[in-house]
């Protein structure tokens, strides 16, 4: 597996919500940094972690591959979606550390667009180690 193809099946399973094909692009000691300071080891860490995506709706992703080697690669990504569950709204609110949208408990949830940098490293045909770098905020209405 390359950067191309791993881009390609995570898009699809970042769209379609499923966890399963979201662990099997990993090694089974494979580590997912979804962020600077948090990472996932492991299939049940990153299952675990692919939960919160199930609590987001109408889900596009878009890629663009920067650099690509044998056993590495760096991607530009781009995704949006709708905030679906109020557990959602408040991961995202309490990560950001900011108070980007005044709601009222009841108030329509927003629609979100991250952007990033992902950098993967493969072994084995699959990936061993993904780093992402990005940014949130909410779409405006």
């Amino acid at each position: 597996m390359g950067i191309e193809e791993f881009m390609r099946a995570y898009k699809q399973a970042w769209e379609t919500k499923d966890e399963a094909a979201f662990c099997a692009l990993f090694t089974p000691d494979g580590l997912y940094h979804n962020t600077p300071f948090a990472t996932q080891r492991g299939r049940a860490q990153l299952a675990a972690y692919w939960q919160r995506i199930k609590l987001q709706d109408d889900i596009e992703l878009r890629f663009e591959v920067l650099a690509s080697t044998p056993d590495s690669g760096i991607a530009h990504w781009h995704v949006s979606y709708q905030v679906a569950s109020e557990e959602l709204f408040q991961i995202w609110a309490a990560s950001t550390g900011t108070n980007q949208i005044a709601r009222e408990p009841g108030d329509p949830l927003p629609r979100m667009t991250l952007d990033g940098v992902l950098q993967a490293f493969f072994r084995d045909g699959l990936c061993r180690e993904c780093q992402l770098w990005w940014h949130s905020m909410p779409e405006p209405t």
